[in-house]
């Protein structure tokens, strides 16, 4: 790491940030690699199936933009500690009590959700001890915390066969706990942090034309992130036979790759600038899902082409978080929780369809084409504004930062 980003901000606040993100990201998405068990116990259908995976994702969403606020009036920090309490109680009481009916999952996964929402946490926790140079490195090791769901689709579908998938819930708040007391004696606010704002004054980063573009260019990126990561679990299962263990494998390695280059993505987008990052990711990332929706013949063939995929999605999400504290620095609280909530509901838009095209019409094919359409309007739309992104607000940033 280099000797100018050790010295530029607080290195024990952006590993306990990492840790935090990392372990609620494990959290969020648990029912994802268990889906294949959970719905053969309570028999649920291709669409439940679904809704049951996408839930999180959409509650995450909502309740980043609720932490986004937060974290404007109470900080980072301790909107963290009371998203994790929660969590954790959540947890412990759908070990405790069980989870019988689908109707239960879904009351799950509007706990999960919270834990979704810690990037709304985690991102300014980081991003405020950073000057602009390295926003695009902090923010990837921050945003690297979506590494978690790689344990959760490596861990969760073994120890759900071994112990009972309900009992899983109990496990996954050990790691939580710990991560707990980590935070506790590592986190800390960054002196230097904006005034809170009235609600009127967050809804006004709404009137600006360029936070709607981020929050597109977001639930494209980390909607297919998360997407995947929810639903490739069911998919590999249903579409090639392969065992839920054998299928969180398969799932975990295109989650690992996705969250292996965040930071990279941030780093090559600090070097090269955003813009161009992002032109490329859009690009591979709509191929690729355009490819898998053929049905390719081998399981092999299919994780080969979703690693591809994930790469792209990946470091996608690390170049949208370059941009977006070069635009936003003063209003990088609200606009974490904005960006990420669509980014959860691009996540929940595709998982929910995944299932419901199934339900419909056999194929999973419907779900991933709209979402490749989606990456292509994403492409168009960052080709537009780019020329007036350079000429204004990536002036004021010439010399420090690369748009």
């Amino acid at each position: 790491m280099h000797k100018d980003f050790l010295r530029a901000g607080h290195l024990p606040t952006l590993i306990a940030a990492f840790l935090y993100f990392d372990l609620s990201f494990m959290a969020w998405v648990i029912l994802g690699p268990m889906a294949v068990q959970i719905a053969a116990d309570l028999g649920l259908n291709p669409a439940e199936k679904g809704l049951m995976v996408a839930t999180p994702v959409l509650a995450g969403a909502g309740f980043r933009l609720v932490n986004g606020v937060l974290v404007d009036h109470l900080g980072p920090r301790r909107t963290g500690l009371i998203s994790q309490v929660i969590v954790i109680a959540g947890l412990l009481a759908a070990w405790w009590f069980g989870v019988h009916s689908f109707a239960q999952t879904l009351l799950v996964g509007l706990v999960l959700g919270i834990a979704g929402a810690s990037f709304a946490v985690a991102l300014p926790l980081a991003s405020r001890w950073y000057p602009p140079e390295h926003q695009g490195t902090a923010l990837g090791i921050a945003g690297a915390g979506n590494s978690g769901t790689v344990f959760a689709a490596l861990f969760a579908p073994g120890l759900a066969a071994a112990f009972g998938w309900s009992n899983v819930f109990g496990l996954v708040a050990i790691p939580l706990l710990l991560v707990l007391v980590v935070y506790l004696l590592l986190a800390k606010d960054s002196p230097s942090h904006p005034a809170p704002k009235r609600l009127p004054e967050y809804l006004a980063v709404l009137r600006t034309g360029d936070a709607w573009w981020f929050m597109l260019f977001y639930s494209v990126t980390f909607g297919g992130f998360v997407g995947l990561a929810s639903s490739l679990t069911i998919y590999f299962s249903d579409v090639y036979g392969l065992s839920p263990v054998t299928a969180g494998y398969f799932t975990a390695a295109c989650v690992f790759a996705g969250s292996l280059v965040r930071p990279i993505g941030g780093i090559v987008a600090d070097r090269i600038g955003g813009v161009r990052s992002l032109t490329a990711m859009y690009a591979v990332a709509a191929t690729a899902l355009a490819v898998v929706s053929l049905g390719l013949s081998q399981s092999w063939m299919a994780l080969a082409v979703f690693i591809t995929a994930m790469l792209a999605l990946g470091m996608g999400n690390g170049a949208v978080f370059q941009l977006v504290p070069q635009r936003f620095r003063d209003e990088i609280g609200v606009m974490t929780g904005l960006v990420g909530m669509t980014g959860g509901l691009g996540g929940f838009w595709l998982a929910s369809s995944l299932g419901l095209a199934k339900q419909l019409s056999g194929s999973y094919a419907g779900g991933f084409l709209i979402f490749a359409a989606l990456a292509l309007v994403a492409l168009l739309g960052l080709t537009g504004v780019k020329r007036r992104w350079r000429s204004t607000w990536g002036a004021a940033t010439a010399g420090a930062a690369r748009i």
